[in-house]
C-alpha cells in the first residue's frame, strides 16, 4: 500500500451545510460544541446506571444453574428438558439486541431501557411463581428478551456521553456489572436455592430488577444524541427523566434547538447481519467472540467458585486503552479534543484500541492453558483460582478494546452495532458450551483448555488485518454513507501504517 492514499469524493448537497449539528456526529472537533453537556460527575451517575442494569443478563444466565437438580424435581421433568430452557435462553439472547438495539438507536436509550426491565420484571415474577415446564420454558425466553439487550444499550449510551479519547475508561467501568454476575451467579443462586429453594433464585431478581427499573426511571437521562443532541437539548415525553422534573439546569446551558421530528420505523433485524457483511466488523465481533466462548466455558467449568476480583480489572483496563488513544495521536501529531470530541474520519482508531493486545492475548494463551493442566493434574485449587484472576484480568480487556472499537467505527448506530456482536458472541458461547463437557470428558481438561486457547491465537491475524486495513475500510464506508446522503467534497486521508510493538 502506498505510503500516501487519497480517497475523494464529490455528492450534490441535498440540504445547506449549515445544518449540521453534533447531534449523532463524532465531527465536533471543527466546532466549539463539547462532545457532551453533561458533567463529569453525570456521566459517571450515568455509567454506574447502565453497569448496573448491564449486569442483570448474564446473572440470569449463571444464577439458574445450581437449579437446574431441584427444578427438574420439583417439576418431574428430566435435565434434559431443563437445559432446553438454557438453550431457548441463549437462542434468545442472541436474537432480541438485534430488534432492542435498533430501537434504542431510533426511540432513546431511556424508555427501550424502561420497557425491557419492565417485561424482565414481569418474567421473573411469573417464574417464581409458575410450576409447570411449559410455563418455565415460555417464562425463561421472555426474561432473556427483557434483559439481553441492556449491554448492547449499555454501549449505545457510552458512546453518547463519553468522546473517544475518554471512551475506553467509562467502557470498562460499564463492563464492571456484567463480568461479576458469571461468577456472582452461581454463588447466589446456590445459597438461596438450598437455603430457601429454587422460587426465591427468581423473587431476588424480582426485587433486584424492581430497585433498578425505579432507579432508572427516577435518575436516567435520555443520552441519544439524535433525541437531546451532546444533552443540552431537553428531552420531552417518556425520555424525560423523572428527576428533571423537579431539578434546575442553568438556562445558559439549555440549547434553544428544536428537536427535529423522526418517523418511528418498526426496527430492522437485519440490520445486525448487515453489519456483519463489513470487513472491520466482523473481524472485530468474532475476536470478541472467541474470546468470550472462552472465558464462558472456563466459568462454566468452575462454576461453584466464587472470585469478586473483576470490578478492579475492568477499570484498568479501560485506562489502558485511553493510555493507549494518547499514545497513537501523538504518534501521527494528532491533537485529543476531550472536550469536544475527536474527528475519527483520518484517525487510526483502530491501531490505538488495539495497541496492547498483543501483550493481553499472550497472557490469556498462558495462563487459559496453565488452568486446563493444573484441573487436569489435580494440583490445589488455589492454583486454578490464581490462574483465573489472570485469565479474567486479560480476557476482559480484550473485551474492552472490541467493544470500544466497535462503538468507535458506528458512532451512528452503536447499539445496532453491539447487537451483531451479542449475535455472534451467543453464537459461540453455545457452540462451546454445548461441546466442552465432552471435550473433558474424552481428552480431559488439559487438552480441551489447550484448544481453546489455541482459538485465541488465532485471533491474532485477525487483529493484525484489522489494523492494516480497518481505516481503510472506515474510509470507503464513509464514502457510500456520504454519496447517499448527498454530502459534497468528502476528503479522507490514508498515512502509513504501524503495526503496535506488541503484535510485530
Amino acid at each position: 500500500m502506498a505510503d500516501q492514499d487519497t480517497i475523494r469524493t464529490s455528492a450534490t448537497m441535498s440540504s445547506p451545510k449549515s445544518e449540521a449539528t453534533p447531534r449523532g456526529s463524532e465531527r465536533n472537533g471543527c466546532s466549539n460544541v463539547p462532545y457532551s453537556g453533561f458533567t463529569k460527575l453525570q456521566r459517571r451517575k450515568i455509567a454506574l446506571l447502565v453497569a448496573f442494569a448491564a449486569m442483570f443478563s448474564p446473572l440470569s444466565s449463571f444464577i439458574y444453574f445450581p437449579c437446574i437438580d431441584s427444578i427438574a424435581k420439583d417439576l418431574a421433568v428430566t435435565i434434559e428438558l431443563i437445559n432446553l430452557t438454557i438453550t431457548s435462553y441463549m437462542i434468545i439472547s442472541g436474537i432480541a439486541p438485534a430488534i432492542i438495539g435498533d430501537f434504542a438507536d431510533v426511540l432513546g436509550r431511556r424508555p427501550i431501557y424502561i420497557i425491557t426491565f419492565f417485561i424482565y420484571f414481569a418474567a421473573n415474577v411469573g417464574l417464581a411463581t409458575q410450576r409447570s415446564y411449559p410455563a418455565l420454558l415460555i417464562l425463561r425466553m421472555v426474561q432473556s428478551a427483557g434483559s439481553s439487550g441492556t449491554i448492547t444499550i449499555a454501549y449505545g449510551v457510552i458512546s453518547d456521553i463519553a468522546s473517544p479519547a475518554e471512551r475506553g475508561s467509562y467502557v470498562g467501568a460499564v463492563l464492571c456489572g456484567p463480568n461479576v454476575a458469571p461468577s456472582l451467579g452461581p454463588v447466589l443462586g446456590g445459597v438461596l436455592a438450598g437455603k430457601l429453594g429454587w422460587p426465591w433464585v427468581f423473587w431476588f431478581l424480582v426485587i433486584l430488577s424492581g430497585c433498578c427499573l425505579s432507579t432508572l426511571l427516577i435518575f436516567l437521562p435520555e443520552t441519544s444524541r439524535e433525541i437531546v443532541g451532546n444533552g443540552n437539548i431537553p428531552a420531552r415525553g417518556i425520555n424525560r427523566s423523572f428527576h428533571s422534573l423537579w431539578s434546575h439546569k442553568d438556562p445558559s446551558t439549555i440549547s434553544t434547538e428544536i428537536p427535529v421530528s423522526r418517523p418511528i420505523r418498526f426496527p430492522n433485524p437485519l440490520k445486525s447481519l448487515y453489519a456483519l457483511s463489513e470487513n472491520d466488523t466482523l473481524l472485530i465481533v468474532t475476536v470478541n467472540g472467541i474470546f468470550y466462548m472462552t472465558y464462558s466455558c472456563i466459568q462454566a467449568s468452575l462454576s461453584s467458585l466464587f472470585i469478586n476480583i473483576y470490578a478492579f480489572k475492568e477499570l484498568e483496563g479501560g485506562k489502558i486503552m485511553d493510555r493507549d488513544y494518547r499514545v497513537t495521536a501523538k504518534t501521527y501529531g494528532v491533537t485529543i479534543e476531550k472536550v469536544k470530541g475527536d474527528d475519527l474520519a483520518d484517525f487510526r482508531i483502530e491501531r490505538a484500541r488495539f495497541r496492547s493486545s498483543g501483550y493481553l492475548i499472550t497472557l490469556a494463551i498462558t495462563t487459559i492453558i496453565g488452568y486446563g493442566w493444573a484441573l487436569d493434574r489435580k494440583v490445589h485449587f488455589a492454583v486454578p483460582l490464581a490462574l483465573q484472576f489472570f485469565i479474567g484480568a486479560s480476557i476482559t480487556g480484550v473485551f474492552n478494546m472490541c467493544g470500544t472499537l466497535l462503538t468507535d467505527i458506528h458512532p451512528q448506530n452503536p447499539a445496532t452495532a453491539q447487537a451483531s456482536s451479542n449475535i455472534v458472541r451467543c453464537a459461540l458461547s453455545a457452540a462451546g458450551l454445548s461441546a466442552l463437557q465432552e471435550m473433558i470428558a474424552h481428552i480431559g481438561p488439559g487438552w480441551t483448555f489447550t484448544v481453546f486457547a489455541a482459538l485465541c491465537l488465532a485471533t491474532i491475524p485477525m487483529i493484525v488485518t484489522e489494523i492494516r486495513w480497518g481505516l481503510q475500510w472506515r474510509q470507503k464506508r464513509k464514502i457510500k454513507e456520504a454519496q447517499g446522503s448527498g454530502q459534497q467534497d468528502l476528503q479522507l486521508t490514508l498515512d502509513p501504517v504501524v503495526l503496535p510493538k506488541a503484535l510485530e
